[in-house]
């Protein structure tokens, strides 16, 4: 085996190995969920040479220096307070979705005006206006960790494939015979999936912009899906109750989740791909485990739907949000719930951590977006401003910058 590259990539606490076997390409993660700013950084890489022989004596400095700068990042103070910097009003119809590229230099909005948005972050100018829909733009996504490419799903049955350094559109992706409503490209920007009201799920290759891949099964819309780590399996939830994990290579489906009695709202993978978490309309979270496909944990607790689950950069800490206007922190080791969030006087539709796991934040249709401490669920800080009902946001990987959008 001859190792090609190593990927560190901060929104997922680990580092990635690139490697050559048998002619083909292939990636293994290796975790950091112990690293702490007091962790002895030389003693942690002698333990992961001795347990992966990839990193060669030749590798070791590089290493070195990618966990030293992750160490410093969790090292950094948590008590940030924010402020409204900008308030940015351009589309002509409201937003659909949000999203920063890695290093929140710039980011990205959807909208009902069939258009979607490249945002310079310091300035709050406007970039480009992706333009070419001919429906809703609903899905949007950069290709992170490398940030040179935007995805757009939309309700005209496509998914377009744009530059971000120009705005050409590479392709547009024809195939599906309903709206598409999630996308996500895989963590080695090789793929984006996409997922409709059709009932299928796509792979497409984002060099060639042909489909590779057509995930067929569920018997009623898919609403999110998302892709694991190493690339190898992505999730799809459904309207049908079920979340099913798939091959990436083959489209052959591994397991059904079975359990939820209601439509899923959310689904996630952990950071070392070893368990998934799904949110359903039933107002449960269950726990699975990725490789057996067997159920871990039932969450329950809140009242009313739950609307959007996470876990935290280390896959040790899981977050619920609810209709029933409070958010849960839950252990994922004992299963435990840790604290309740409580203050929103209205449903919390999205919710996410820091990449620091310090700091929780939720999006509401009470207007407001609140910063929370996630071990004992006091509210930090209200975001106010907005005038409607916030259904988006999100934290920039240094989590020094927040956006919500409306």
């Amino acid at each position: 085996m001859l190792l090609k590259s190593i990927g560190f990539f901060y929104q997922r606490e680990g580092i990635i190995l690139e490697y050559v076997q048998g002619g083909e390409v292939k990636t293994k993660s290796i975790d950091l969920l112990d690293l702490s700013a007091a962790t002895d950084v030389e003693a942690l890489v002698a333990d992961i040479r001795k347990a992966e022989p990839l990193i060669t004596a030749s590798r070791k400095d590089q290493v070195v220096h990618l966990i030293l700068r992750l160490q410093e990042k969790l090292g950094q103070q948590v008590d940030h307070k924010f402020y409204l910097f900008k308030v940015l009003r351009a589309h002509i119809l409201p937003l659909t979705n949000v999203a920063f590229n890695k290093s929140g230099s710039c980011f990205i909005t959807g909208s009902y005006d069939r258009t979607c948005k490249l945002w310079d972050t310091a300035s709050g100018e406007e970039l480009r206006s992706l333009e070419g829909h001919r429906n809703v733009v609903y899905a949007i996504a950069f290709n992170n960790p490398y940030g040179d490419k935007i995805a757009t799903g939309s309700f005209d049955k496509t998914c377009k494939l744009w530059s971000v350094d120009t705005g050409k559109c590479y392709y547009t992706f024809r195939g599906h015979t309903a709206e598409i409503v999630c996308l996500s490209f895989n963590l080695q920007s090789t793929l984006v999936a996409t997922g409709s009201m059709d009932t299928t799920a796509k792979l497409w290759d984002i060099q060639t912009g042909e489909e590779v891949v057509r995930l067929t099964g569920h018997s009623a819309e898919i609403i999110a899906l998302s892709f694991n780590t190493t690339g190898d399996r992505i999730i799809t939830g459904s309207f049908d109750h079920t979340v099913a994990v798939w091959d990436v290579g083959t489209g052959r489906r591994m397991h059904t989740l079975i359990g939820h009695r209601a439509e899923i709202s959310s689904a996630q993978f952990n950071w070392d791909c070893t368990l998934i978490i799904t949110g359903s309309m039933d107002k449960t979270c269950m726990l699975w485990n990725a490789l057996t496909g067997k159920r871990v944990a039932t969450l329950t607790g809140h009242d009313d739907e739950v609307l959007d689950v996470c876990f935290d950069y280390t896959g040790q800490r899981i977050a619920t949000a609810s209709a029933d206007g409070s958010a849960r922190v839950y252990d994922a080791e004992t299963k435990k719930c840790i604290s309740k969030l409580e203050g929103h006087g209205g449903e919390i539709s999205k919710i996410c951590f820091n990449p620091q796991g310090s700091r929780i934040l939720t999006a509401s249709s009470d207007k407001t977006a609140r910063l929370w401490e996630p071990q004992t669920g006091q509210c930090i800080q209200i975001l106010e401003g907005h005038t409607d009902e916030i259904f988006s946001c999100a934290f920039n990987y240094k989590g020094n910058i927040i956006i919500t959008g409306n």
